[in-house]
């Protein structure tokens, strides 16, 4: 079977194809690197379940919390790397892995609000920002698809930084610095979600005006 061949069976049979063997044929959707982002996507809940069972206090399922949301960031980076070095690299992979943080992230950020921790306003704009940029995504899916920018990565990684630092109880061991810090890197993250938002809207204009 040719090459075009495989690529047009794989269009009409997405599920066929490679699960983690490096290739040149048509990965399957259902490949490794996509099952570690549907799994980062199912501990979610489990992440804001535990965090607010017991109200937030410095407990130990708090402390367990956190865990469940590095685990779920860390898995972000794996899934990423295994589809570059295998070729797994899909449309189905482009679309849901920024998805799988939006609701990591937003869970994190809607529990925190809820605890009283972080302002509601911070919390509206990234989902505002995030929610739009994933209904764009969508509303051009038929075009094209829509893959992270560099942008989009570093906004990703500073909301996990401030958000774990957020989690983790670790002003009772260096009291209120923990707090500064921790408002400093979540305005830097604030911004950068902002700003890579207002980045794939110029951007996608100029592909507009482009193929107009």
């Amino acid at each position: 079977m040719t090459s075009s061949q495989h690529t047009r069976s794989a269009a009409r049979f997405p599920w066929r194809g490679r699960l983690l063997r490096k290739g040149e044929g048509p990965a399957s959707t259902a490949n490794v690197a996509n099952v570690i982002t549907v799994v980062r996507i199912l501990m979610a809940p489990l992440f804001f379940v535990m965090l607010l069972a017991d109200g937030g206090q410095d407990t130990s399922l708090r402390v367990w919390a956190a865990v469940v949301f590095v685990v779920a960031i860390v898995t972000d980076s794996a899934d990423g790397i295994i589809a570059r070095r295998q070729n797994l690299v899909t449309d189905f992979g482009k679309l849901v892995d920024p998805i799988a943080d939006k609701v990591l992230i937003g869970g994190a950020l809607v529990a925190l609000s809820i605890l009283g921790e972080l302002p509601w306003i911070v919390t509206v704009l990234i989902m505002l920002r995030e929610i739009g940029i994933t209904v764009f995504r969508f509303a051009v899916l038929s075009d094209r698809v829509i893959p992270a920018s560099r942008g989009g990565k570093v906004k990703t990684v500073l909301q996990a930084v401030a958000i774990t630092l957020a989690l983790f109880p670790w002003w009772n061991v260096v009291g209120d610095l923990a707090h500064w810090v921790n408002g400093i890197l979540m305005t830097a993250a604030l911004l950068a979600t902002v700003i890579s938002g207002a980045d794939y809207l110029w951007q996608a204009w100029k592909h507009n005006r482009t193929a107009a």
